[in-house]
This record gives C-alpha cells, sequence and structure tokens, in this order.
C-alpha cells in the first residue's frame, strides 16, 4: 500500500523511465532518417559542404539511436561498449566532415544560399524537436549522454548551417559554407572524445564495482 500511495515502487518508476526512454529514442530515430534524405539530396543539389556534413551526421545520429535501442535495459558495461563505439564513429565521423570541407575549399564553388537557408531552418526545427524530448535524459550513463551530445551538437549544428547560408547569400562566396562546416567537424571531434573519456572510465570502474558488491562481508 505504502508504495502505492508515494506513486509505485523503484522498480516501476525505473519500468516507466526505460519505457519513455525507448519511445523517445523511436521518435528520434524516424525524424533523423527522414532528414538523412532530405538533407543529402539537398547537399548535393545544392552543392553545399555543410549541408552534406549535417545530412551524415542526421545518419549517424538514426544508427546511434538504433544502437541505443538495442542496449536499452543491458547492464552498464554493454551500453558503455555501445557509447564507446557510437564516439569513436563521432569521431570518424569528424574527420570525414574535416575532409571533405578540404576538399570543396580548394574546389571553389559557391553553393545555393536559398537552398542551404530552408533546409538548415527545416533541419533545424527537427533537431530542436529532438533535443526537446531528450532533455530530461540528458544526465545518467555515457550510452544515454552521448544520445544527448549528439542532439544538442545538432540544433547548433544547423544553426551555423542557417548563418552559413546568410553568409554565403551575402557574400556571394562559398566560405561561410566551408567555414561552418569545419565547425561541424570539430564539434564532432569534441563530442566523440568526450563520449569515449566517460564510457572508458565506467568500463574500468564497472569491474571494481562488481568484486565490491561479491566480496563476502566480515
Amino acid at each position: 500500500m505504502a508504495g502505492g500511495c508515494c506513486g509505485g515502487s523503484q522498480d516501476d518508476t525505473e519500468k516507466l523511465n526505460d519505457a519513455a526512454w525507448r519511445r523517445v529514442l523511436w521518435i528520434a530515430l524516424i525524424i533523423n532518417a527522414a532528414m538523412f534524405g532530405v538533407e543529402i539530396v539537398a547537399g548535393v543539389t545544392a552543392g553545399s559542404a555543410s549541408l552534406k556534413a549535417d545530412a551524415l551526421d542526421f545518419l549517424g545520429d538514426a544508427a546511434n539511436y538504433a544502437i541505443s535501442l538495442g542496449v536499452a535495459g543491458m547492464a552498464l558495461a554493454w551500453r558503455a561498449r555501445a557509447a564507446m563505439a557510437k564516439g569513436v564513429s563521432i569521431l570518424l565521423f569528424g574527420l570525414w566532415v574535416l575532409g571533405n570541407t578540404i576538399w570543396m575549399a580548394m574546389q571553389g564553388a559557391v553553393p545555393a544560399a536559398e537552398t542551404m537557408g530552408v533546409v538548415g531552418v527545416v533541419a533545424l526545427v527537427a533537431n530542436l524537436a529532438c533535443a526537446a524530448m531528450l532533455w530530461r535524459h540528458r544526465v545518467g550513463d555515457a550510452n544515454r549522454r552521448s544520445v544527448w551530445i549528439c542532439s544538442r551538437n545538432d540544433a547548433i549544428g544547423n544553426i551555423a548551417v542557417v548563418a552559413a547560408a546568410l553568409g554565403v547569400f551575402g557574400t556571394g562566396t562559398g566560405w561561410p559554407d566551408i567555414v561552418v562546416a569545419a565547425i561541424m567537424a570539430a564539434l564532432a571531434l569534441s563530442g566523440g572524445w568526450q563520449i569515449i573519456r566517460q564510457a572508458r572510465g565506467e568500463l574500468t570502474r564497472e569491474p571494481i564495482r562488481r568484486r565490491s558488491e561479491s566480496a563476502p562481508l566480515r
């Protein structure tokens, strides 16, 4: 009775939180997969490095959400390993964006500012919606924190893409697009490293915690 009066037991609360977490991940997964399709087409059509970088970021996030769904409810060690894999993938994404940005800077092409602006605003709305849903789950193990970091970086990146579109329109050059793509690469590299560092810490502490729990009382 006491548990019912207080709103349920701790196990019930954890189950509800896990169900809410899964539901948010599924919604974010669908949004990110859809936006990848929109932005990759727009990025190629407009010749925009920042749009293509953001499109691949959407794809990476969709994959990361799928991984998080797969390990939801598993032991901390498995969630930490999943976070480690995601951190490495984000680092690789950052390196790819950096290389692609350098290549496009050497080409000297001017992207279509109008397409960049419209698609950038749509992507920003999509990422703000995901960030709002994930806000309550931003604190926790490395796996949950990695999802929040991805969402946060995406929203920042979209604001930068819109700013780049304005810059391209105002200057008539492709350099604002290049600069924003480079910033997105830096965000990916920084976010990936943060996730890897926390995941490594959790993997290091987990064996110690298990030994302390299994040690006989004296």
